[in-house]
Order: C-alpha cells, then sequence, then structure tokens
C-alpha cells in the first residue's frame, strides 16, 4: 500500500476528486493548508503597501491506495491538476506499513 499526498491549487480540487473517481479510488482525505516553494510566496499591494504573502492558500488531498493503483493515480492527479503556471504543486508517495478499518477491524488493502 501507499499513501498518496498531493499539494495541489483549490481550485482544481473538483477536477482532481473527478479524475480520482474515475480510477476507482474510493476515498480521500483533503485539508486546507498554507505554504510556499521555490516562489516564496508572492507579492501583493494592500492600501498602497506592497509586502509579500508568505503561506500561499493550497489544498491537500490524501488517499491510499494499493501498489497496482499508484502509477493510475498519480497520472490522473498531474492531469487533473495541471494549469502549467508556477504553483501548481507537488506530489508525494510514501510506502504504509498497515491500515486498520476501526469499525471492522479489517486490516491491510481490506481496509482502504
Amino acid at each position: 500500500m501507499k499513501k498518496i499526498e498531493a499539494i495541489i491549487k483549490p481550485f482544481k480540487l473538483d477536477e482532481v476528486k473527478d479524475a480520482l473517481t474515475e480510477v476507482g479510488v474510493q476515498g480521500m482525505t483533503v485539508t486546507e493548508v498554507k505554504g510556499f516553494g521555490r516562489t516564496g510566496g508572492k507579492k501583493e499591494v494592500y492600501r498602497g503597501s506592497a509586502y509579500v504573502v508568505d503561506f500561499v492558500p493550497k489544498v491537500k488531498v490524501e488517499v491510499v491506495v494499493p501498489d497496482d493503483m499508484v502509477d493510475a493515480v498519480l497520472e490522473a492527479i498531474e492531469k487533473a491538476a495541471k494549469t502549467g503556471r508556477i504553483g501548481d504543486g507537488k506530489i508525494f508517495v510514501t510506502p504504509l506499513a498497515e491500515a486498520v478499518r476501526i469499525r471492522t477491524g479489517e486490516r491491510g488493502r481490506d481496509a482502504i
């Protein structure tokens, strides 16, 4: 099993959700987050004064999938989230040792 975390632009969430549903993802966790990458935020002007917004609003989508679905999920997220502009986000894949469905006690692949 793998845990896939994608940090994306908020307005792309619906497209990413639909793309993940199409490839067979049955559940996900979505969190509103803030952060910055190489650009270090963006400069804005407010009442004539320039200032830097250090943390840009983003959305983090987390899914847990069997190993055989990883490539399809990565491709779906990448296609749906891409605008071609700076700040499109990142996708991280980490191995997952165990998953447990609390209600039934199912473990591993059965729990996801």
